[in-house]
């Protein structure tokens, strides 16, 4: 997932953090340095979250803790907020949103959503409530690229790396993609241990990215049963993509016209307010 903020004033700022593209941009009309500070604390942040948290570093917190090196009453409050919010998760996905579900510890689900939930209100709170944050296609923004615009977050083609299918637009959103098509078969159903291989594609649109992001991943490990379940999703909308090209999207979706929109696969093209129950 790519964004076009229609709007190049402010600052862009992007590095690899967490084995993907971690990008800010800052539009608000700030001095040159407080907006250059401001961005310096955003991957501060975001390489402190991939210290902690990283299940390929093996001296993160996330790997001591699933090694029984040390116990959870000895983490830090940022680990056990994530935990207690990843309990709450299985509940209510009916344990579909699985922290075990690879069969080790293994937040992630949650937890690029969450930092980047966090310093998006760090930026707020600071002085920036004109932003967008892309934490490897995980999108969180705050205000407008430019007084009077909204964002527009293009979600990528499922086949075409080149492309997209639909357009979300809006101004404080927070837009969550799970997706096959670059990692594979990588979110299991922890029902029986199998990849997820029903869906291609699962948008979720709301107000936290950390919940976004958690439901993008259960929705996807749930397969086509849930479809039904995204729909019903109270203050969310959602898109998805079936592996077999059919298209499913929430008619209150925030969206913007394309000037050409690529069908989700060759001779399909995207059904709009289908399973909104």
């Amino acid at each position: 997932m790519t964004v076009d903020t229609g709007s190049h004033h402010g600052l862009l700022r992007h590095e690899d953090i967490m084995g993907t593209m971690i990008a800010v941009h800052l539009t608000d009309p700030l001095p040159p340095g407080t907006l250059s500070r401001l961005a310096d604390e955003v991957f501060d942040w975001m390489r402190e979250v991939d210290r902690r948290f990283s299940t390929y570093k093996p001296d993160s917190e996330v790997c001591r803790l699933d090694r029984g090196e040390v116990e959870l009453a000895g983490c830090s409050p940022d680990l056990r907020t994530v935990l207690d919010a990843c309990a709450e998760l299985w509940q209510e996905t009916d344990g579909y949103f699985d922290v075990y579900a690879t069969g080790r510890l293994d937040p992630s689900g949650y937890v690029k959503g969450w930092a980047a939930e966090v310093v998006s209100a760090r930026l707020a709170e600071a002085g920036s409530v004109n932003h967008f944050i892309n934490a490897g296609g995980d999108i969180r923004t705050r205000g407008a690229p430019a007084p009077g615009q909204r964002w527009h977050i293009p979600i990528r083609h499922p086949w075409r790396g080149d492309g997209a299918y639909l357009m979300v637009a809006g101004n404080d959103l927070a837009v969550a993609t799970s997706g096959t098509y670059e990692r594979g078969l990588h979110v299991i159903n922890p029902r029986d241990g199998t990849p997820a291989a029903a869906l291609r594609s699962v948008t979720v649109v709301g107000a936290d990215l950390a919940l976004a992001d958690a439901y993008a991943t259960a929705g996807m490990a749930m397969g086509l049963r849930g479809l039904d379940w995204l729909a019903r999703l109270p203050g969310h909308q959602v898109a998805v993509v079936t592996e077999d090209g059919r298209g499913f999207v929430s008619p209150d979706l925030p969206q913007a016209a394309m000037d050409s929109v690529v069908p989700a696969q060759t001779g399909r093209s995207p059904s709009v307010g289908v399973h909104a129950h």
